[in-house]
């Protein structure tokens, strides 16, 4: 067989189609493609392979490793031929342009893709729920959400998710990787996202803000909870004063206003708090941390509404006028 694969001579010929091989195995490789057969089962999902090599790399998808890494970037691929792929993006002349915007691609594919931005066009369409992709691997994805499936397992707990990046965020849970580090207070987030949230209380942006009461938040969940404020009717009801909540937790912590208790305790002086987050406050007063940074002047603040109001120093706005005379008030 050695001399086979030097000389080039194809012994081995397949009875369906006719192509040539220089060795047994390829054969019987090959001939899967005309049968249909294929032997290696994944025994997380039951998806089926005509070659051992490539369940390993499929097996991947559910264990989320990733053994080829750029090193240009760090990125991590599960095959060496999407790594090799990726490479291109950094030694690759980018030589297909999008007349509309500009942005520059090294493959016509992936121009193509781009420009549904620019065109609308949605050409993937969920057969469920008739909602629309740009992309086939999305619509994919899409589907789990009828289906149920969750095919990326953790091999640490064996919690289950519907994408790998999923699965990659949760496993930071057992390694306490916390790859996201805060410029500002150097504070370390497992996800992106989360850094992304977390560093609008250093500039004190509020993009999400509700359409009822013009009231801004750093977060679509503290939207979400706040329009309750507005929409939702008041169930939890306080028994000593009346007054209504949207939610248990929050007659909860209003209850203490009564009972005078104060269940969380500074380590430092000893004075008590009716939450949480006014002990985290409070403490920064012997921490000496002042996490809300000026972007303006570099002056730093304990807590995000004292930046909020210090930034109308520069911004020149007197948000609070006088009823009775029709004055702003400085």
């Amino acid at each position: 067989m050695d001399s086979r694969v030097h000389t080039g001579e194809q012994s081995f010929t397949c009875s369906y189609c006719g192509k040539g091989f220089t060795c047994s195995s390829k054969l019987e490789v090959h001939q899967r493609v005309h049968t249909g057969e294929r032997p290696f089962t994944c025994s997380v999902c039951g998806k089926r392979f005509t070659q051992s090599s490539t369940l390993q790399s499929h097996q991947r998808v559910h264990t989320g490793e990733k053994p080829f890494t750029c090193s240009v970037c760090g990125k991590g691929f599960t095959q060496s031929s999407t790594l090799q792929r990726h490479q291109q993006v950094h030694t690759r002349e980018k030589g297909f342009t999008c007349s509309e915007c500009g942005k520059r691609f090294t493959r016509s594919s992936d121009l193509l893709v781009h420009m549904s931005v620019h065109t609308g066009e949605w050409p993937f369409t969920c057969s469920v729920c008739e909602k629309r992709f740009t992309h086939s691997s999305t619509l994919q994805r899409h589907h789990r959400v009828h289906t149920g499936e969750k095919p990326f397992s953790c091999s640490v707990c064996g919690k289950r998710f519907t994408q790998s990046s999923n699965l990659q965020s949760h496993q930071r849970i057992h390694t306490g990787e916390r790859p996201f580090t805060c410029s500002v207070c150097v504070k370390k987030f497992t996800q992106l996202s989360n850094l992304l949230s977390h560093q609008r209380a250093h500039t004190g942006e509020n993009p999400f803000t509700c359409p009822d009461c013009g009231k801004g938040f750093t977060l679509s969940s503290n939207l979400q909870g706040h329009q309750r404020v507005h929409t939702a009717v008041k169930l939890f009801t306080c028994s000593d004063c009346g007054k209504r909540f949207t939610c248990s937790s929050k007659l909860k912590v209003h209850q203490r206003v009564h009972t005078g208790e104060r269940p969380f305790t500074c380590s430092d002086c000893g004075k008590g708090f009716t939450q949480s987050s006014q002990l985290k406050v409070h403490q920064r007063v012997h921490t000496g941390e002042r996490p809300f940074t000026c972007s303006v002047c570099g002056k730093g603040f304990t807590q995000l509404s004292n930046l909020q109001s210090h930034q109308r120093i520069h911004t020149g706005k007197k948000p609070f006028s006088c009823s009775e005379r029709g004055v702003m008030n400085p």
